[in-house]
């Protein structure tokens, strides 16, 4: 490690707070550089999602829109909590820009390159890699051949494949990276990891990093304002777990027993929905206890345990 006393600000934060101004926009520089796989220039950033977000989505994700210096859309996205859906969400997110991006009556020529970056910190699909790029290719079904384009069109669009004219995907897992950084990219994952910088760490947008994301450079109002981020995120994180976890435990216990008492099989299946239901809510509501006390707002309760705001508003903190 570096130098176990130099904390630095979560990348998240960062993109909320201080990534926005062109000062610091040598460090998402760096990054999509080192993703990418080539020289990535920002020129400006563009109206994202994250400015309509709700009071949970504060806590959960934040998004950025970036145009580069050969006008491709670049959406970086970092969430914190699992979403079942969000391959779907992803896919949605670029669809949403191809059509945004492009006037009424236009060519479809003038359709804009997209590329959707997604850092996660939660486990997303199955698999064993912490980094995972997708691209669209057109295979032979007979003959297993891909499909390319003609000299015609590679001259007209100014690419080299198919794939460059569609939208691609980068997903990084950064919880399942636990390794030595040995290469640029698993410098950016270990930073994105652990909010440290490996020691001697050379990749592109991570001297920025050491030079303008050091927590000490923010100030008092700043840092309590970045900590209660940091517990926002913890306590979501443990309450959605718990919920699901001991409310799903509880009901199958208290199902199972209401079943051997009535020893038919409907009166199993009757019981295991009526206990789980019951240790669920039971459960959801001990958390709105603690999220009210620690002074969490109603919108964001209902969010998270599925309590309607009269259920939440007669409990006692």
């Amino acid at each position: 490690m570096e130098n176990k006393k130099t904390q630095y600000i979560r990348f998240d934060w960062a993109m909320k707070r201080l990534l926005r101004n062109k000062a610091n926009f040598g460090v998402l520089e760096g990054l999509l550089t080192t993703l990418l796989n080539e020289r990535i220039t920002i020129n400006r950033l563009l109206e994202s999602e994250s400015n309509q977000e709700d009071e949970f989505d504060k806590y959960n994700r934040v998004d950025m829109l970036a145009e580069n210096s050969k006008g491709e859309l670049i959406l970086i996205e970092v969430q914190n909590n699992n979403e079942y859906a969000y391959f779907q969400r992803m896919l949605f997110g670029t669809s949403k820009l191809v059509t945004e991006y492009i006037n009424r009556g236009d060519s479809y020529s003038n359709i804009r390159k997209v590329y959707s970056v997604n850092i996660v910190y939660f486990s997303l699909g199955a698999g064993k890699d912490y980094v995972y790029h997708g691209k669209t290719v057109f295979k032979g079904i007979h003959n297993g051949d891909v499909l390319e384009l003609t000299p015609f069109q590679k001259q007209t669009f100014k690419v080299d494949t198919v794939s460059q004219l569609y939208p691609e995907y980068y997903i990084l897992k950064v919880n399942d990276f636990n390794n030595v950084a040995k290469s640029p990219l698993e410098e950016w994952i270990y930073y994105l990891n652990t909010g440290e910088l490996p020691d001697g760490a050379t990749a592109p947008g991570l001297d920025k990093v050491r030079e303008r994301l050091k927590l000490d450079k923010m100030s008092k109002d700043e840092l309590n304002a970045y900590y209660r981020h940091l517990d926002n995120i913890v306590i979501l994180k443990d309450n959605i777990f718990t919920e699901r976890e001991e409310g799903r435990a509880e009901g199958r216990a208290e199902g199972r027993e209401e079943g051997r008492k009535e020893g038919r099989k409907e009166g199993r299946e009757e019981g295991r929905a009526e206990g789980r239901a019951e240790g669920e809510k039971k459960k959801n509501m001990e958390n709105a206890i603690k999220m009210k006390r620690l002074g969490l707002g109603t919108e964001i309760i209902n969010k998270v345990t599925g309590l309607s705001p009269s259920e939440i508003d007669e409990l006692q903190s």
